[in-house]
């Protein structure tokens, strides 16, 4: 009893000189029932273990198609510019180099070209015009000339009278760049022997080069096409032949830039005139 005393004096100076309820609590008492009371019906969804997991095998992935075996594109190289010199040299006519360069695999351009562009219009004729690289349209039809700019070129051929049955068109590069883009000057010297074996070939009695490209190669010089055009250049074949050759503006350029259209109308005017003399 003295301890109960003690501890009740010791609440009072505590403070808790009053009772909350009516009925004493068994704080320990609630304790052991709440450790020994059932889990709620979530609580015990959350506490339940999981079920098994079967052991199926897993299903093997089907595998997928076999891709097709990579073309490997040669890396242009100056050996491959030798080669391309003595396949030319080796031509003795227009169809044998037009089979040599359909078989020719040292240039990277043929692998991603849908076609060999290696000429169009009449081999015969007095006149072969050159120009840099076949586009889209070219690469799909494999003839030079025929999207736009080649339209253009139809229409400045009927000018002076010409079309092609009584013109020669080719391309420095027979095969399309991907993407257009512009040709490295080693792609350009490895297709430099067949343009040039093809113009001895075909021996028009005057060459007209179309854009600056193709007039660097075929003439040989650095000059801007703006500063060569109009003006007769001569081009000579491995054979010592000399042609007279005009540089004037590609038709692609004149769709960009339709003033200059009449530049390349006097050029054309002036190729007419020497058309007549060296008839």
């Amino acid at each position: 009893m003295n301890g109960l005393r003690e501890l009740l004096l010791f609440y009072a100076e505590a403070g808790a000189d009053e009772a909350l309820e009516e009925a004493p609590v068994d704080r320990f008492a609630d304790s052991r029932l709440a450790k020994a009371a059932p889990a709620p019906p979530q609580a015990q969804a959350l506490q339940r273990p999981a079920p098994a997991m079967r052991h199926d095998p897993p299903t093997q992935a089907p595998s997928p198609p076999a891709a097709a075996p990579a073309v490997q594109a040669s890396v242009p190289d100056d050996a491959q510019a030798e080669r391309a010199r003595e396949l030319a040299r080796s031509a003795a006519s227009l169809d044998e180099l037009r089979d040599i360069l359909a078989g020719f695999d040292g240039c990277n351009l043929k692998f991603t070209a849908k076609n060999l562009v290696f000429a169009d219009g009449n081999p015969e004729a007095d006149v072969m015009f050159v120009g840099e690289a076949p586009g889209r349209d070219e690469d799909l039809q494999g003839l030079p000339f025929v999207g736009r700019s080649g339209k253009l070129l139809d229409r400045m051929l009927a000018a002076i009278g010409l079309d092609r049955t009584t013109a020669y068109i080719a391309n420095v590069i027979p095969w399309r760049p991907p993407g257009n883009r512009t040709p490295t000057p080693l792609e350009t010297e490895i297709c430099r022997p067949f343009i040039e074996r093809q113009i001895e070939l075909a021996a028009p009695k005057v060459l007209v080069t179309l854009g600056g490209p193709s007039a660097k190669v075929l003439l040989n010089t650095q000059e801007g096409v703006l500063r060569l055009r109009g003006n007769w250049k001569v081009h000579r074949t491995a054979g010592g032949i000399d042609i007279p050759a005009m540089p004037t503006l590609h038709p692609a350029y004149l769709l960009r830039n339709p003033a200059h259209k009449r530049l390349a109308w006097r050029d054309f005017l002036v190729l007419k005139q020497k058309l007549r003399a060296v008839d």
